[in-house]
């Protein structure tokens, strides 16, 4: 199979280190993207808030989001 437009751009984006948050973050940002397909930064925090990423990489996984959100309006046009 093929990889989620999602989990391409986390790794695109070196969003993950130890990988504890990885999968929570991806599953996250997948029902953010279904909701709001051009999410803001404020709209990214606020709905990740509930998964810890232990490693802090909190600035990959903001760019990785928004790499998805990108990927996947490119896969719709």
């Amino acid at each position: 199979g093929e990889l989620d437009p999602v989990q391409e751009a986390f790794i695109e984006a070196g969003a993950f280190q130890c990988g504890f948050c990885t999968s929570g973050m991806i599953l996250m940002a997948r029902q953010l993207l279904d909701a709001d397909p051009d999410p803001n930064d404020e709209a990214i925090r606020d709905y990740l808030s509930g998964n810890l990423c232990r490693c802090a990489a909190y600035p990959e996984i903001m760019k990785a989001v928004k790499l998805a959100a990108k990927k996947r309006a490119g896969a719709a046009a």
